[in-house]
């Protein structure tokens, strides 16, 4: 949280989650406030020839940001003049005139000191003689000072998807700084990142278009995105290219910028694996081939002059598992050559320079068996692709030098399915499971895997913010987030109905990714899929109507955000829905058979038009981005063309004239009038339908609490126990437990179907997480969630990836009908509940589940 310590004033206690708690600019004159910007004049940039480079530049981005805002630039000197206001900007220590106030006890830097990039914003009354005031920006290194001038460029109205996002600066004739001092304090996890992977057709195409590939010029705009978001560390692309090989000048553009670099999980030190191919060094074998593999690492890292982390280990050719013949003692003696390439070349112990090893796929399983990692080494775990950790260390576990990292996925080439088309990572899983991470002390590098960058703007920024500080954003802050985020990028008159429409379309995408939509993914004969259309046709127009309403400087920017991903998904469902209504007529021989397959072929069409559309936007700026197939799927690669969905066309002669089915009334049990609270009824064809956080009463004992995630889920919200870290409790007496109390008309055997959000076994323990069910005095059954996988990418998991869920069924009786009482306990933490569902054996099984039961008192 940012603190603010205003002249001669207490500490003001500050409450609630802020993007930016205090807005410390103002645009218009106010008693004791820096004058950065007025009609009449500017204050000048005072920086030192002597600061680090990348602070020199940045300060430049400074002075183009204030022109946005004013149509004026800041002058930029380098000695101090006579002033009535100064901007001073710098590094502790490499700056003389921050360093003299320092001396004269004018700024105090004891925060700073030692600090790893943190920055102080503070205004100083006759700071100099001859200048009246200044406005100083200190970091405790480069990126600490980088920071804090783009702290101040966000907050005068610029924000860091400008470009990326052709965000509009509002402006201003005049920019006022609120007396005081400002700091976001350190950041809470130390490399904090993106990787851009799977980045072919969409910004391959696109960057060579713009920039000729990705060069200099290329990660220039991606360095200053970073950070701008406060981020820090990247894994270029590396599908065809080679960061350092392809242009000599993207090592020295890293190192203007202050970016620390890496290379992906299965590029060891510093070498893109596109090089190997490019040299022809022949097998990717360490036992047969470890001559030239060495000789081919040893140049990486003699050309990795810049700051990096070295990824350390090996995968086999082109990120495929290594053979099963192959051994642990291998990987560890693997590790230990490349530490020693790494101490030869850079004339230190290795445990000096940073570096990773990730613990991706089958390389998890070498280590669970017994490989020996050294200390200094950062573990870097993994999700399993698709969202879900796969690997925590036990809240027992002995710390390590080295610590822990996450590699985690907004994109993914592979099984089940790619999914690289659109954004469908909503906020309230990646909290759940960052949060996760954090709790368990995994702090020393997160790194999201963004695909194309665009368009997953919107949870890049959540990312690296809750990377920020993790204490800063609980789980009921996320709608907070994201009404501060639509306001930063569109103004805040239609803020909380964009974040609606923001969580509401990444909800439904999450629900199944594009990608693996098909004719039969929703229900078509309970209405389902009638409903899910509906439903995303209703958001599309709420999204059309607040385009209305937007001045057109937002409209490029809102059609990327927005209303693109919404209307190509809306349409999306729809043509799918119309595939299953063609084949319903086309069995039964309606006349509407041809109706439904000429909507087929006008969806069909319309995703290309949408696409082009969203290519044509500013003058062709984003030409490409959008071209990733999405249509056409046959198996988990995506298809070389887009490819509409088979239909069928029914002759006049063959009609048959369709019948109309009498609706009939559905039976539902009675409850009390005087019933009070959450309480559920059954219902004849959806049996008792439960949104887990609609709970009627809830047991928190032994410091372990029942806490509702809010939106987090395919339908609702769901809820879990905190702390994540609580030790297993035993399902009985007064255990932590829910109770949620049901009215049937049905007696005698029910089954309960449990759904979860698909967490895995991070604990990798024999019975994996459980959880307990029981009805009414009946005792608990024990069951686990997720034990019968044990690789997290193949058999059972490709149904739960698929799916976001996991269904788990237990079988009950009930005693008699009327009131009963359905209790959920917790056995292990980390399991997420989204739904229950009381199947009396009558109940259409539904993709999302039916709709809740839930009775509306009157």
């Amino acid at each position: 949280m940012k603190h603010i310590f205003k002249v001669l004033l207490l500490l003001l206690p500050l409450s609630g989650f802020c993007i930016n708690p205090n807005h410390y600019i103002v645009f218009q004159s106010k008693e004791k406030a820096f004058c950065l910007a007025s009609k009449s004049k500017i204050a000048p940039i005072l920086i030192s020839k002597e600061d680090d480079q990348a602070v020199i530049r940045a300060t430049n981005d400074l002075q183009m940001d204030v022109e946005r805002v004013t149509g004026r630039k800041n002058n930029i000197i380098k000695e101090l003049s006579k002033h009535n206001e100064i901007i001073i900007v710098g590094t502790l220590g490499k700056n003389q005139w921050i360093d003299a106030l320092v001396a004269q006890k004018k700024i105090d830097v004891k925060s700073l000191q030692g600090k790893w990039e943190t920055f102080v914003i503070q205004t100083i009354e006759n700071p100099f003689p001859h200048v009246k005031k200044a406005l100083v920006i200190v970091g405790s290194d480069r990126r600490g000072a980088i920071y804090g001038i783009y702290d101040l460029s966000k907050q005068i109205g610029v924000s860091p998807w400008y470009f990326w996002a052709d965000v509009p600066v509002p402006k201003h004739d005049e920019i006022y700084v609120l007396n005081g001092r400002y700091s976001e304090g350190s950041p809470k996890v130390k490399y904090r990142g993106i990787f851009i992977n799977d980045e072919a057709p969409a910004l391959s195409s696109w960057s060579k278009e713009k920039f000729g590939g990705f060069n200099h010029k290329f990660y220039g705009k991606v360095f200053e995105l970073l950070l701008r978001l406060k981020a820090n560390y990247i894994w270029p692309a590396m599908w065809g290219s080679a960061f350092y090989a392809d242009d000599a000048e993207n090592i020295k553009t890293a190192d203007e910028y202050g970016i620390v670099i890496g290379t992906s999980h299965h590029e060891p030190l510093m070498r893109a694996h596109d090089e190997w191919r490019r040299e022809k060094g022949g097998v990717w074998n360490y036992e047969s081939n470890p001559t030239k593999l060495q000789a081919f690492w040893r140049e990486g890292m003699k050309r990795a002059t810049n700051e990096k982390i070295v990824s350390v280990g090996m995968r086999g050719d082109g990120d495929e598992p290594m053979s099963r013949e192959t051994a642990t003692a291998l990987l560890e003696k693997i590790v230990k050559d490349q530490r020693d390439i790494i101490s030869e070349v850079t004339g230190k112990p290795a445990s000096e320079t940073p570096q990773l090893w990730a613990l991706y796929k089958e390389v998890q399983d070498y280590y669970d068996k017994g490989m020996t990692v050294p200390d200094d080494v950062t573990l870097l775990l993994c999700d399993d692709n698709w969202g879900n950790l796969r690997k925590l260390p036990k809240p027992d576990a002995k710390p390590r030098k080295g610590g822990y990292g996450i590699y985690y996925h907004f994109d993914y080439v592979g099984g089940p399915r790619n999914y690289k088309w659109l954004n469908t990572n909503p906020l309230p899983r990646i909290w759940e499971q960052m949060h996760l991470a954090w709790e368990h002390h995994v702090k020393d590098i997160w790194i999201v895997n963004v695909g194309d960058i665009k368009p997953m703007e919107f949870p890049i920024s959540f990312f690296l913010d809750y990377a920020w500080n993790p204490e800063k954003i609980q789980a009921n802050d996320l709608q907070q987030y994201s009404e501060q985020w639509a306001s930063k990028q569109f103004g805040d008159k239609y803020a909380k109905e964009i974040a609606f429409l923001l969580n509401q379309y990444s909800k439904y995408n999450g629900r199944r990714k594009p990608e693996l939509l098909d004719a039969n993914t929703y229900n078509l004969k309970t209405g389902e899929w009638k409903t899910v259309v509906t439903d995303y046709n209703n958001l599309l127009q709420k999204a059309e109507s607040i385009k209305k309403y937007l001045s057109p400087v937002y409209q490029d920017a809102y059609f990327q955000l927005v209303l693109h991903p919404i209307k190509a998904c809306a349409n999306l469902n729809e043509m799918y829905y119309n595939v299953a209504l063609n084949k319903e007529a086309f069995e039964n021989k309606w006349k509407e058979t041809n109706t439904y397959a000429d909507k087929v072929k006008q969806f069909f069409a319309k995703d290309s038009v949408i696409t082009s559309e969203y290519h044509q936007l500013n003058n062709g700026k984003w030409n490409h981005l959008m071209s990733q197939t999405h249509i056409g799927y046959t198996y988990w690669q995506q298809p070389e063309k887009q490819k509409m969905p088979a239909v069928k066309y029914l002759s006049d002669e063959a009609v048959i004239e369709k019948k109309e089915i009498a609706i009939q009334p559905v039976k539902r049990a009675e409850n009390p009038n005087n019933t009070k609270g959450n309480v559920f009824y059954q219902d004849e064809q959806n049996g008792v339908v439960i949104e887990a956080n609609h709970f009627t009463k809830a047991i928190n004992t032994n410091g372990i609490a029942w806490k509702i995630l809010p939106d987090h889920g395919r339908t609702g919200s769901a809820i879990t126990t905190f702390p994540v870290t609580a030790k297993e409790q035993k399902p009985e007496g007064n255990a932590s437990h829910l109770e949620y109390e049901i009215y049937t008309f049905s007696e005698g055997d029910v089954t309960i179907q449990a759904y979860f959000s698909p967490s895995l076994n991070f604990y990798g323990t024999e019975n994996g997480l459980q959880y307990a069910i029981s009805v009414d005095d009946g005792e608990p059954q024990i069951i686990s969630l997720n034990k019968e996988d044990k690789t997290s990418d193949k058999g059972i998991w490709n149904k739960w990836a698929s799916e976001n869920i996991i269904i788990k069924t237990s079988k009950h009786s009930l005693v008699g009908k009327g009131k009963h009482t359905v209790k959920y306990w917790m056995v292990t933490t980390g399991v997420v509940l989204q739904k229950l569902v009381l199947d009396f054996g009558m109940t259409e099984q539904n993709y999302l589940g039916s709709v809740e039961t839930l009775n509306i008192s009157k």
